[in-house]
């Protein structure tokens, strides 16, 4: 079953190399149609490896710490769950919205090589591997926001390009210090060591790997104040690309590295905690206030990212069981809701030429389809019952209160009701608002568009139903092996 994980890597970049060859003979149809069984068979394998315990799969044969492992555990699995299927949902879209650009082979070749780099990140249990795949991704979501070579794309992905390669020089000089400390990057190996030397947290070098993988990561996940790249690279962005960014990209990059490597390998202590807890709070409030002051609509949803993020990121320096439970379930919600939302806007711009507030009104007299997934997608995110975003938020609200952190609960209550009074006025202005002269002969986006906005739209609904169940299925086993450093140690290193 080990022999399974690499395929998680080799297939999309296989894929990808099959495209470039085959698709000089068929250009159109091709790389569409691949790109998306790709991603399918890709679901099927996690679908064979779904419910097994810790899979650990020794490349060329060499145990840990000593060869280049890959993991799977169900943090692992939750990780690869979402990063997958987002990106299927993402490529089938794609599959009618890319026939406004020419270049088809660049894209998808791209595509599957950031995903291959996700994957990568997921699965590694090796640092400098996970530096290397987390690299992949990275470049090849820089070159994907510039892909439409106008000059604020190209403007959006040199900003991207420069924050994100300073993120991973300091990543880069994290791990080289890690190493100089403990011998080993193997990131259980390196977990057992520090246990060894560092039980209190209180180790110089440790805490400035610490520092360095705050920020280096931190600036990944688009947190404040490291988030000036994310609002213009994923407005820029064709919408499969924003998607990818938002939903998955900064969740697998930012989020997932530092909970792997603060909570399995490092160990959490209050310091990390403390300045997980401030970063996350405000990102949340500057998020929101953000997204106000935005006309361009999916502006207004990448400054929402970094406030969602922030709920993420608080309940993860909260730390207790609860608090974790939350932050993965609201990461898995967002997921959703956010790709919704930022596909919505690919089909509102498609169909209307625009994103902007102003100049969009009366959208559910046009596009009933669009209107109605979006008004969904919206009180998902503003965290309206029943939809999944209610719960996910109520349990990091709960979380912050039982943990004694008074003050945060009503911060995160209160960024509750600005997110929902900036997605009330997206409704008013753009599903409801007055009909704007410029809409004669719109139509409502092809069925290949409208077909994932409609699966995301089921999955916030059935989500927001059913949240006990996917609670107690996919989020508490994701959670147990967040809180388990010495479990994650024997698991991978068999004592």
């Amino acid at each position: 079953m080990s022999a399974l994980l690499p395929l998680f890597i080799a297939i999309p970049v296989f894929s990808a190399i099959f495209i470039l060859i085959i698709g000089k003979f068929d250009k159109k149809h091709f790389p569409r149609i691949w790109s998306i069984l790709t991603s399918i068979s890709l679901l099927v394998i996690l679908a064979l490896v779904w419910g097994k315990e810790t899979i650990v799969h020794e490349m060329s044969g060499w145990k840990p710490p000593f060869g280049v492992i890959l993991v799977k555990d169900y943090l692992a699995q939750l990780m690869l769950l979402i990063t997958n299927g987002i990106a299927s949902l993402a490529l089938i879209y794609s599959f009618s919205y890319i026939k406004k650009y020419e270049d088809y082979l660049r894209f998808f070749t791209l595509f599957l090589f950031m995903l291959a780099g996700m994957n990568g990140v997921v699965l590694t249990g090796d640092l400098f591997n996970l530096f290397v795949f987390l690299e992949i991704a990275s470049i090849a979501s820089y070159a994907l926001v510039g892909y439409g070579v106008d000059a604020e794309e190209l403007e959006a992905s040199f900003k991207y390009l420069i924050l994100g390669a300073f993120a991973s020089i300091l990543i880069l000089f994290g791990i080289g210090m890690i190493y100089a400390v403990t011998g080993s990057l193997n990131m259980a190996d390196v977990a057992r060591f520090l246990l060894e030397i560092n039980p209190d947290g209180s180790n110089k070098s440790v805490l400035m790997v610490v520092g360095l993988f705050i920020v280096g990561f931190g600036l990944k996940a688009g947190l404040v104040p490291f988030h000036a790249w994310l609002p213009d690279a994923h407005s820029s962005a064709p919408a499969p690309i924003s998607v990818m960014l938002s939903g998955v990209l900064i969740k697998v990059l930012g989020i997932y590295s530092l909970v792997r490597v603060f909570y399995n390998m490092i160990g959490m202590n209050p310091i990390i905690s403390n300045i997980l807890i401030v970063m996350g709070s405000i990102s949340m409030v500057v998020g929101a206030l953000m997204g106000f002051g935005q006309d361009d609509i999916k502006r207004i949803f990448a400054f929402s990212s970094i406030s969602q993020m922030g709920y993420v990121v608080v309940g993860i320096g909260i730390g207790t069981p609860f608090a974790i439970i939350g932050s993965l379930f609201h990461l898995f919600n967002h997921a959703g809701f956010k790709s919704l939302l930022f596909l919505s806007s690919g089909a509102i711009e498609r169909c209307r030429g625009t994103r902007k507030l102003s100049e969009l009104g009366s959208l559910r007299e046009i596009m009933p389809v669009t209107s109605g997934v979006s008004v969904i997608g919206s009180l998902s995110i503003a965290g309206v019952p029943p939809f999944n975003g209610f719960w996910s938020k109520l349990i990091i609200i709960l979380a912050a209160f039982s943990a004694g952190y008074i003050w945060l609960g009503v911060l995160l209550i209160l960024t509750s009701f600005l997110t929902l009074a900036y997605y009330l006025r997206f409704q008013k202005n753009v599903i409801f608002g007055e009909l704007t002269s410029n809409t004669r002969n719109v139509r409502e986006a092809p069925f290949a568009m409208l077909m994932p906005l409609i699966i995301l739209a089921i999955f916030c609904l059935f989500v927001g139903i059913f949240n006990g169940w996917i609670i107690e299925s996919l989020i508490i086993p994701a959670e147990s092996v967040i809180l388990n450093q010495l479990g994650y140690i024997s698991s991978v290193l068999g004592i």
